[in-house]
């Protein structure tokens, strides 16, 4: 891998600074992570943030993908004896993959096709002569070449055209044209297959039984809807561009006058267009309008996933999660401010056991007895009569009651982890633990369970399953390091995504904790069994420890830059301890001062900021929200009705709002606001309250319609 070369070639592309690129793929190459490179490492990237190096290092591993096949590539030829030093200088020099593939592909093996049997009969130099143009008679020409195997002259001009067609669809120039035209004309289409349409499986796909549309204005959700209804036998799709058009442009490079030779290669170039050369580019094209829409809804989701979990936290209270239930009653467990476990019991304040009076003593004596700050009561069934039942109590001190989302708490309950934490427990006080925790802390929480189980994607089975992962770890690690992780009361599988840790240190600091007691200082990391100074380097800025001696251990400075801190606190008279807490003296502070050949102003700038508030959180401040107490299911829903919500997934289409009403509305892109919105993100965030109108209930397909129009 030539370092210089890839920084050139992403640096253009990306817009970005060579040096700053070169220095970046330089840190990636040691080992150092994305949140760790954009945090501590300002200087050698020019300040760059995660979202451009993380562009960065997929550029990085697409060029080493491409390096790798040009290694097959030069092996292949070479070995067939054809390699030539203009060749050898095209391929070293192509980093694109599809012009790799075109320069290829004469040469690549392939199964025995029409044109390598009429190579074996000896048909070659007829192709050739019929290439030239200049034979008047092809069948006085063809007739040399009649004899065992070609019966006659049709079958030798026959099999010299096939050789014609494969030329011409391996010709670098025709299959640019041919996919320079898909590029601007492509039209997708997609048609119900006769036999499925009238099923039920159909039905949610009926907008698309008829229906086609420019590929490029294609949107990424329409496309795999299109996708699925083809996979699940539904639609049949195709996509073509102007087949008249291309043939044309492609005849242009071959054919040359009107003569009868003329004619035959014309007759070669359309074979060529429509047996190999169009289902080529349609796939390629299939391909790539798959990977862009693949990649838009992995957008989607990584940034629906990135608010989940960085939504507010309540923080260390005593908290009584409640999982709500008609039937099987609801399970209510007391959590102690770190989350443990300190007591579970069902109640039945519902119909078909309906005992309210009981259950009312028993959550009262709970909250009494466990000092109970907070109840989570979670959003699935029976959630609004659960509230409504919680809320009629009468404690005897305050405390807050918050509506929790509990997607995904029943995949963590059956989960290793939960077996892991909680081998006593069944199914539904984990689950009911997994609530309560959720409230407490969303990011410590939700780490735990498959971001796919959590209920914020699209068509997030259908996009590619390696970089969904890849994108979806990449945002929890973000996440995990954004706000920094206690290391005394942190989960293993919190710590997994610290930032140089994985699963094997986070698994032994946890271990040292629980023989050593509690870390009193982020040095005591080096005693760890097998975390060496690279992997200490990496995790030591984003673990904070509480109550520290040294207070820079719970702040994201990182220990290499303490000895600034301390000659600032020595330069002002003071310790590091009244620096945080005197304004001051922070102020007075010249930084260019502390200029270093590793440590300049982006450093120094935030070593200032983080002294002003060490260790806090970014996240927002949780707030209560109340449904409307006269709309419990879509029978109550009234078309011009203003009502609360919260924003439960958004999509490149629009914002999913759940009224309260066990099925979430939809308030369209066109209807989020008085003005032009490309881009949801813009206007609202997940779990965000809001108001909105209903539009238009279709009981019969279940779907509310909502506006956020002059509301």
């Amino acid at each position: 891998m030539n370092i210089k070369t890839y920084a050139n070639i992403i640096a253009k592309k990306l817009n970005l600074n060579g040096r700053y690129v070169e220095n970046t793929l330089q840190l990636l190459e040691e080992g150092c992570t994305i949140p760790f490179i954009s945090r501590y490492r300002k200087e050698r990237t020019g300040n760059m943030d995660e979202v451009q190096i993380a562009a960065i290092s997929e550029a990085n591993d697409k060029l080493k993908d491409i390096d790798k096949r040009k290694e097959t590539v030069v092996k292949t030829i070479t070995e067939q004896g054809k390699m030539t030093d203009e060749l050898q200088r095209r391929i070293e020099d192509c980093w694109d993959a599809n012009e790799l593939e075109d320069i290829y592909m004469p040469f690549k093996p392939k199964r025995r096709t029409k044109a390598q049997m009429a190579r074996e009969l000896g048909l070659e130099p007829l192709s050739v002569i019929l290439m030239m143009q200049r034979e008047s008679n092809p069948e006085a020409a063809a007739k040399r070449f009649v004899k065992e195997g070609v019966k006659d002259v049709a079958a030798a001009i026959k099999g010299a055209q096939d050789i014609i067609a494969e030329t011409v669809s391996e010709d670098e120039r025709s299959r640019q044209q041919v996919r320079s035209a898909f590029r601007r004309e492509t039209i997708i289409s997609s048609k119900v297959v006769k036999a499925k349409a009238d099923t039920e499986e159909a039905a949610k796909f009926s907008d698309y039984f008829d229906f086609s549309e420019p590929l490029k204005r294609c949107s990424s959700h329409r496309l795999l809807a299109m996708r699925r209804g083809e996979n699940e036998g539904i639609l049949r799709i195709s996509i073509s561009a102007d087949d008249e058009g291309c043939i044309d442009r492609v005849k242009r490079f071959f054919i040359r006058g009107y003569g009868k030779c003329s004619s035959l290669v014309g007759e070669a170039v359309e074979d060529s267009y429509k047996r190999l050369l169009k289902p080529a580019i349609e796939t390629e094209f299939a391909n790539l309008s798959k990977e862009k829409a693949d990649e838009e809804a992995i957008n989607v989701f990584t940034e629906n996933l990135r608010q989940l979990l960085l939504s507010a936290p309540l923080g260390q209270k005593r908290v009584m999660g409640v999982d709500p239930g008609f039937r099987t009653g609801c399970k209510v467990v007391c959590l102690d401010e770190q989350g443990n476990l300190l007591h579970h019991e069902a109640i039945f304040p519902h119909p078909p056991v309906n005992k309210p009076q009981q259950a009312a003593q028993q959550v009262e004596k709970m909250v009494e007895r466990f000092n109970i700050e907070a109840i989570a009561i979670g959003n699935g069934t029976a959630s609004r009569e659960t509230t409504a039942f919680i809320k009629s109590l009468h404690f005897n001190h305050d405390v807050k009651q918050f509506v929790v989302s509990e997607d995904g708490a029943s995949v963590y309950s059956a989960s290793k982890t939960a077996r892991e934490e909680f081998p006593d427990e069944d199914v539904t006080v984990r689950g009911a633990v997994s609530i309560g925790r959720r409230l407490m802390d969303p990011l410590a929480e939700l780490v735990k369970i498959d971001p796919k189980s959590i209920g914020v994607g699209q068509y997030q089975h259908d996009v590619d399953q390696t970089k969904l992962k890849k994108s979806l770890d990449l945002t929890v690690e973000s996440c995990v390091n954004t706000v920094g992780v206690n290391l005394n009361t942190a989960s293993q599988h919190l710590l997994t995504y610290v930032s140089g840790l994985g699963p094997t240190l986070a698994k032994n600091i946890v271990e040292y904790r629980k023989e050593n007691g509690a870390f009193t200082s982020r040095a005591q990391l080096k005693k760890v069994s097998r975390l060496g100074p690279s992997a200490f380097e990496q995790c030591a800025g984003f673990l904070r420890i509480p109550g520290a001696k040294n207070p820079l251990d719970n702040s994201a400075v990182h220990p290499e830059s303490y000895k600034i801190v301390e000659q600032m606190a020595k330069d002002c008279h003071c310790t590091v301890s009244d620096l945080i807490k005197d304004k001051k003296k922070r102020e007075s502070i010249d930084i260019k001062r502390y200029i270093t050949d590793t440590i300049g102003i982006p450093t120094l700038t935030d070593i200032i900021k983080e002294l002003e508030k060490p260790g806090r959180d970014p996240r927002e401040q949780i707030e209560a929200f109340e449904f409307d107490k006269n709309v419990t299911t879509v029978d109550d829903l009234i078309e011009g009705m203003i009502l609360p919500g919260i924003v439960t997934n958004i999509t490149n289409f629009g914002a999913f709002v759940d009224v309260g009403v066990h099925q979430d509305g939809l308030v369209h892109i066109s209807q989020l606001a008085d003005r032009y919105v490309s881009d949801p993100t813009q206007v609202v965030k997940l779990h965000q309250h809001v108001k909105v109108k209903v539009v238009e209930v279709d009981r019969k397909r279940n779907r509310i319609s909502l506006s956020m129009k002059g509301v």
